[in-house]
């Protein structure tokens, strides 16, 4: 590994992964910098950074913040680090000068004039410590972390039923309360329907499809992905629902999840049934509506007319023949609703999150046939931003794919919203452009994001992509192009 490196560790000097991750896409985007991680150093980020070469000297703690680096000259380093440097100072002289940050949520909260909602984001073996005074101060809690141990995680939503708060996560990476986005959220309107979410891009995608019919959210509450599964047992879907059902501004709930475990999803629905507000079912499953057919099953129940779904219809490009479905997705839920309605058609379809585990195809990210992809699977993600904020890691396996010379039909989403990449067309265009496959694009968002839906979609379909504000549409889309070649 050649280039000049630096390697510190930092006592006293703490942000959220999310911050650090962002830090390290930036500086990792200079053209003279070939490895870059900023991080805690948790055993995973040493771990990580050996793998690069970059491994400090000495023993490490994780709460000491790591700054490895490697680039190409002296000058090149010195310009890097000084960009680190300065990416950490400007974050963290956002509050009041001289104010001394406390060191704990406990310690915030006892300070705090009242606030009703705390958000954990620190290495998930320390999060539900953390999460856990928050519940004992009365306070619902935002788990974004994730790795948290599950019986932690059943431990925390146990207390907080008891305590008569909620906690959202872990592993929540999306939610909208009174409005106030957390996390992953798009600008969407408010309005009478409520989100109780086990998915965070379903909940996105839910949510910019009312938007764009013209129907708002009164909360979009996230309870984490493993909140459905038997081990679980949906504690939180549970207090999610109730939560909502008492609140004044939400006439109707819709439920939303990947397929969940058959007794919890029935436990939940009992539960569902009993409830003062209405609440219909978005939970993905073999013979189930997607997610676009449940939205607009809500709509009916509203009155509300069904929309044409905003897309940019592109004239393919010439599919070639024995072409297959390669779906490389940064949203699990999307990656799940794109697997379930591709099987039917295409047969079999493998996965790193696959339907079936016999479809499972590990870590074989270039194996061949109908393949879809969770990049944003915590196993792709260790060490690494989320490929909604770094598309690195995807735009890597579009090259790939297409220096292989395997003929195939390229299924994407790019969601937008706050805390995604500011412009995620600047690099997924020119990669389409270079790849020249046929490629089908599920732009999740909202004219009001910050990235704006129509300038996103303009420049994806400029450079040959079909885009859809559905995911169901531009799966569909995917398999027709497919069967077009077959017929």
């Amino acid at each position: 590994m050649s280039g000049r490196t630096h390697v510190s560790l930092r006592s006293g000097v703490y942000a959220d992964s999310v911050r650090l991750m962002q830090v390290s896409r930036d500086t990792g985007a200079r053209g003279d910098v070939s490895a870059v991680l900023v991080a805690m150093a948790t055993p995973l980020n040493l771990e990580l950074a050996a793998g690069m070469g970059l491994a400090p000297d000495g023993e490490a703690a994780p709460d000491q913040l790591l700054v490895a680096l490697r680039a190409t000259d002296d000058d090149a380093l010195a310009a890097a680090v000084a960009a680190v440097e300065a990416a950490l100072a400007a974050r963290e002289s956002t509050g009041r000068a001289h104010e001394v940050p406390c060191r704990t949520v406990g310690a915030a909260l006892a300070g705090a004039a009242h606030p009703a909602l705390a958000v954990v984001s620190v290495p998930g073996p320390y999060a539900a410590l953390e999460a856990a005074d928050a519940v004992a101060a009365g306070r619902s809690v935002l788990v974004f972390s994730d790795g948290v141990p599950v019986e932690q995680e059943v431990a925390l939503k146990r207390a907080a039923h008891d305590a008569g708060v909620l906690v959202m996560g872990p592993d929540c990476g999306t939610a909208i309360v009174s409005g106030l986005a957390l996390g992953f959220a798009n600008v969407v309107r408010r309005g009478p329907v409520g989100l109780v979410a086990a998915s965070g891009t379903g909940a996105q995608q839910v949510s910019c499809l009312l938007d764009a019919a013209g129907v708002g959210v009164s909360h979009v509450l996230g309870v984490g992905g493993r909140d459905l599964s038997e081990a679980v047992g949906g504690l939180g879907t549970l207090d999610a629902l109730a939560a909502l059902a008492g609140d004044p501004g939400t006439e109707r709930v819709l439920l939303v999840s990947k397929p969940p475990a058959p007794a919890v999803a029935e436990r939940v629905a009992d539960a569902a049934a009993r409830l003062a507000v209405p609440v219909r079912s978005a939970v993905l499953g073999p013979g189930q509506p997607d997610l676009t057919a449940a939205v607009e099953a809500l709509l009916a129940d509203l009155g509300v007319a069904v929309p044409a779904w905003p897309s940019r219809p592109h004239a393919a490009d010439a599919v070639p023949p024995g072409a297959v479905l390669k779906g490389f997705y940064s949203g699990g839920t999307l990656a799940d609703e794109a697997m379930l309605l591709a099987a039917p058609v295409v047969g079999d379809v493998r996965s790193n999150t696959p339907l079936r585990p016999e479809l499972d195809l590990g870590t074989d990210l270039r194996a061949l046939g109908h393949v879809v992809i969770d990049f944003g699977d915590d196993a792709l993600t260790v060490g690494r931003a989320h490929p909604m904020i770094d598309p690195t890691l995807r735009l890597e396996a579009i090259a790939a794919l297409a220096g292989s010379g395997e003929p195939a039909v390229l299924l994407l989403d790019v969601v937008l919203g706050h805390g995604a990449d500011p412009d995620p067309a600047a690099a997924l265009a020119p990669a389409l452009q270079a790849a020249g496959l046929p490629a089908v694009v599920a732009l999740v968002g909202t004219e009001a994001d910050p990235q704006g839906w129509s300038r996103q979609a303009d420049a994806l379909a400029e450079a040959g992509a079909a885009v859809f504000a559905s995911n169901a549409q531009a799966t569909r889309h995917a398999l027709e192009l497919i069967g077009s070649r077959d017929e």
